[in-house]
């Protein structure tokens, strides 16, 4: 299965996206935001995936232990990157509050 077929890091198109937006519009916050709610709400998804096909491989009622190697491995990948991105909104933020002190 190619790379590209790893579609559930979806959320980098959305954050693409809500980045865009932000430049071509007054609405970039909000986009932004929404693209980070859809982000954590894939994660989500992503992850009640990746536990229904680990319970199922433990119990032995798994036919393709592949889709739950790709699964938990999505679900992984995803949480680094909202967690990356929310550090870096962190850190944005404190930098902010520094300025203004």
């Amino acid at each position: 299965m190619p790379i590209s077929a790893i579609s559930a890091v979806g959320s980098v198109d959305a954050t693409a996206a809500a980045t865009q937006a932000a430049g071509a519009g007054g609405t970039g916050g909000a986009a932004f935001g929404n693209a980070l709610t859809g982000a954590i709400d894939d994660l989500q998804g992503l992850q009640g995936t990746s536990d229904r096909l680990a319970i199922q491989a433990v119990t032995g009622n798994l036919d393709d232990i592949h889709n739950a190697t790709l699964a938990s491995t999505r679900a992984q990948v995803t949480l680094e990157l909202v967690a990356g991105v929310r550090n870096k909104a962190v850190d944005a933020f404190n930098e902010i509050m520094r300025m203004q002190a």
